[in-house]
């Protein structure tokens, strides 16, 4: 089957969003459902977790800010032409057919799922100031398996009840970081942030392999492109919101990230499992303030678990409306909870938990991370690789002549930044990464033999 035609713009179909959707977030609702999803609970263990690189991961940091920018960019773009919710998977099946949007709508799947495993081993390194683990990988897996399976158990109670909790702990969220972001500043000593490139690599080498890492922070950048259908004038909106919703998770991050530096001596930080309980000690002088933060940190991740676990069911659940899922994932339980959906994604991080929990938290945090890096950036590529499509055909529609070679600019370099951060992903995670992906390529073609079957167009 061909691709559609790319000379109208796409509109809302019931094929891509199921029924007409009332449009109802504004700049500052898209704005904030950015800052929200990118502020996730993965950025109170990324800390310890790059600084085994030295401070060039903070040069990462402010580098993957600009690719990230232009990703916000490239997604603005794409939802003018294609103003519907579903976007990372629209993108690529109305320029390269359904089998591109298959795998981008099964690689997000994939990281989304990924991603919860990786947050729930995060948690293990906060439950640890409460309750000493003693470094019993057993008991460190339990905990993990734990974290994973309260949120899980919390999503079949319905939405309402999803969103009670992401209020209570989005606010819980943003106190760790900002006062470390801001108090924290003012007590940050220079010896600690040890030597620039720890790696004995080349610094281009050791950027590459810390923004790999620290690609799972910003995570989330396209939300407002994903959920575009409900987002009010999205071919203005969505570009706007995800730049600012952007710029502003940049900026949290990356004070935060220095504080912590500066804060917590570089050999403690690299063997740090609770890098903001440690800076907050560092800045009490004593260890009640670390305990209080590991509280709320722990509330925290498990309440962006509590999110991610919705996002990781809803995804598949609008592919496999439009035929390019199973349709078990298109069931809504009685709370309008993907049910399936929410089994699965907990199954399968829990599975997954368990076969990389083999050397501790901090490497099994660290190799998770990496493949989510890996099945994130396929999305990203294949929505530049539309864009370009698009752009070099020269019949994309709402781009005016002039901006052509801006446009070309921003989602050439939003191929190359998505390029870049997989190779620098490393060996490991891009071979598990493309397992994941491959494992996916039966279920389509068992998916379209049945289509085919029954005549039903894709």
């Amino acid at each position: 089957m061909t691709a559609p035609s790319s000379t109208e713009p796409a509109r809302p179909t019931e094929s891509s969003a199921g029924t007409p959707r009332r449009r109802t977030f504004g700049l500052a609702a898209a704005t904030a459902l950015v800052m929200g999803n990118i502020i996730g609970g993965g950025i109170f263990a990324l800390p310890a977790t790059v600084a085994p690189y030295g401070t060039v991961s903070l040069l990462a940091f402010a580098v993957l800010s600009v690719a990230a920018v232009l990703l916000a960019l490239l997604f603005g773009k794409l939802a003018r032409r294609s103003p519907v919710t579903g976007g990372l998977y629209v993108y690529p099946r109305d320029a390269f057919g359904p089998f591109a949007g298959f795998l981008s709508a099964w690689s997000y799947w994939t990281m989304c799922w990924v991603s919860i495993a990786a947050l729930a081993v995060a948690v293990v390194g906060y439950v640890d100031v409460l309750i000493p683990l003693h470094g019993n990988h057993l008991l460190e897996g339990l905990v993990a398996v734990a974290a994973l399976w309260l949120p899980a158990a919390a999503n079949f109670a319905g939405t309402r009840v999803v969103g009670m909790v992401q209020i209570v702990c989005t606010i819980l969220k943003f106190v760790p970081l900002l006062l470390i972001a801001t108090v924290g500043l003012f007590f940050v000593h220079t010896d600690n942030f040890g030597p620039f490139n720890a790696t004995g690599d080349s610094v281009p080498g050791a950027v590459a392999a810390s923004a790999a890492l620290l690609l799972y922070s910003f995570l989330g950048v396209e939300s407002a492109a994903v959920s575009a259908g409900e987002v009010d004038d999205p071919e203005r909106t969505v570009g706007r919101a995800s730049i600012l919703g952007t710029l502003g998770s940049a900026l949290v991050y990356l004070l935060g990230t220095v504080a912590v530096f500066g804060l917590v001596p570089h050999a403690q930080l690299a063997q740090s499992g609770a890098p903001f309980a440690d800076a907050v000690d560092a800045i009490t002088g004593g260890h009640w303030g670390g305990t209080a933060i590991a509280l709320v940190a722990v509330v925290s991740i498990t309440g962006c678990l509590n999110g991610w676990i919705l996002l990781a069911a809803q995804m598949p659940y609008a592919a496999a409306r439009d035929g390019l899922f199973p349709a078990s994932f298109a069931k809504t339980g009685k709370g309008g909870v993907p049910g399936f959906g929410v089994w699965a994604c907990a199954v399968l991080g829990t599975a997954l938990i368990a076969l990389n929990y083999t050397a501790g938290p901090d490497t099994t945090f660290r190799v998770l991370v990496l493949i989510t890096t890996f099945t994130g950036c396929v999305p990203y590529l294949l929505s530049a690789a539309a864009q370009l499509y698009w752009l070099v055909q020269g019949s994309r529609a709402q781009v005016r002549p002039a901006g052509l070679a801006r446009d070309l600019t921003v989602a050439a370099l939003s191929f190359a930044f998505s390029f870049w951060l997989i190779a620098g992903a490393g060996y490991a995670a891009v071979y598990q990464g493309v397992l994941f992906l491959f494992a996916g390529i039966p279920v389509y073609v068992w998916l379209r033999g049945r289509q085919e079957q029954a005549g039903t167009p894709a």
